[in-house]
């Protein structure tokens, strides 16, 4: 890919907390002729099963949610604080309606694994192959304050996907 450089996972010196909280990341699955992308600041990195993994969680109305389901791989792409507006347009106009990427600025380009989508103006991608994904319960929470995430009983289905590939620029 151009302008980026693939690193070993195990070099990735990031803050999570920040990186993904603060400054949030797009989701995206699908190729770059049929993709959809949506911002997220929900999720995780770090070890499971002997491997490098990225979880992330997507409700089931969200349309990036059909091509999570659909596909093998996704891609998690990081961009700059300069590209803020972008992340927030992803994150409150659906797929469904307008192309994205395009009233964001942003230019899809094919990732590294074949059927991924990533973005040229991000400055860390990580490629994820899907291993596992979990519909939360909320039988399971045992603090009941995260009942309140879900007004509508919409609940995330978590995403686990094996670091395939981390580009950085």
């Amino acid at each position: 890919m151009n302008g980026f450089k693939q690193i070993d996972p195990e070099d990735l010196e990031v803050r999570p907390f920040k990186l993904i909280l603060k400054d949030w990341m797009l989701i995206t699955a699908g190729p770059p002729e049929g993709f959809n992308t949506m911002t997220a600041g929900w999720g995780g990195m770090g070890a499971l099963w002997s491997t490098h993994i990225c979880f992330c969680v997507i409700r089931p109305q969200r349309y990036t949610y059909e091509f999570m389901e659909r596909e093998e791989h996704f891609t998690l792409s990081f961009f700059e604080e300069q590209y803020r507006p972008a992340l927030e347009l992803c994150g409150s106009k659906s797929g469904r309606d307008i192309d994205k990427a395009a009233a964001a600025g942003l230019t899809p380009v094919p990732g590294v694994l074949p059927g991924t989508t990533c973005f040229a103006e991000a400055r860390m991608v990580i490629e994820c192959r899907k291993i596992y994904f979990q519909d939360v319960d909320p039988r399971n929470f045992l603090d009941p304050t995260i009942h309140e995430w879900y007004p509508e009983k919409d609940y995330h289905r978590m995403y686990v996907g094996e670091v395939v590939n981390v580009l950085v620029k």
